[in-house]
């Protein structure tokens, strides 16, 4: 159940609180009785309750008196106090994950070939977008076939949207998809393609009945490989992730004619 104990109070505070409520404005020592709290702890308690602008008090009369801040005023007051709170560590955190970012840098690529897999729909899809967020110079989009697996009005916007944030580091984006795969895509990613991404520079995106397989090409290192169900095009799918200069160059070159006889996309 919900208690004032999640938006910040103490047990004794929401006690006092709540006690307040009940009896109206009253005396420290009778509010003790009334919540319970001990008397060696009341004022203190009452201080913090004033410091969150949730009890005012009657300093005039002998003894001191205190009334409780109407709940709507008292909770909205606590909501305001903890938005601040998260927003003060919010911005202590994107802080950090700046200094870090300026600190840790990844090594050059190595010889060699490491790779990795992602297996289910939504695991490949997390690692097609984290190294699409990874890319820096060049990246390579070939979309053979309608992708199996997934929701694709769903991922088709989140990969445009990952796209987007990559052009906006200058990373040059060239997307080659099957007419089979542009009469799957969803009107949204259509929409959003023909407003926002067309005329970006460094993006291009063409299609070609030629196009078989699906893959990306990563800065010309890295290649994510799309491996369909070998039982049934329904079930999610596998997404092999391959590091090796090499093997990338070779995808890469194998692209270019394709590229070069596709035609520019235009959705109607």
């Amino acid at each position: 159940m919900a208690s004032l104990r999640d938006l910040g109070l103490s047990e004794y505070e929401a006690r006092a609180y709540r006690a307040l409520l009940r009896t109206g404005p009253t005396t420290a020592k009778d509010l003790s009785r009334a919540s319970e709290v001990p008397m060696g702890r009341i004022y203190d308690v009452l201080n913090s309750l004033e410091q969150h602008n949730l009890v005012r008090s009657q300093a005039a009369s002998r003894p001191k008196k205190y009334v409780a801040v109407e709940p709507d005023a008292a909770l909205d007051r606590l909501l305001d106090e903890k938005k601040q709170e998260l927003q003060t560590q919010a911005d202590q955190y994107e802080s950090v994950v700046d200094e870090l970012s300026s600190e840790l840098d990844a090594g050059e690529p190595v010889d060699g070939q490491f790779w990795t897999a992602a297996v289910g729909a939504e695991e490949a899809t997390d690692l097609l977008l984290e190294r699409i967020a990874a890319a820096e110079r060049r990246v390579v989009v070939v979309a053979g076939a309608p992708a199996t697996g997934f929701d694709l009005g769903t991922i088709g916007e989140r990969v445009t949207a990952e796209l987007e944030s990559a052009l906006e580091r200058g990373v040059e984006i060239r997307v080659l998809l099957s007419p089979a795969t542009v009469d799957e895509l969803p009107r949204s990613v259509g929409r959003r393609y023909t407003a926002e991404l067309a005329e970006v520079d460094g993006f291009e995106v063409r299609t070609s009945p030629g196009v078989d397989g699906t893959f990306n090409v990563f800065d010309e290192i890295e290649v994510c490989i799309e491996v369909p169900h070998p039982l049934s095009a329904d079930e999610p799918f596998a997404m092999i992730d391959v590091k090796d200069v090499e093997f990338a160059t070779s995808v890469k070159e194998q692209f270019e004619p394709r590229w070069t006889e596709a035609e520019p996309l235009t959705f109607g």
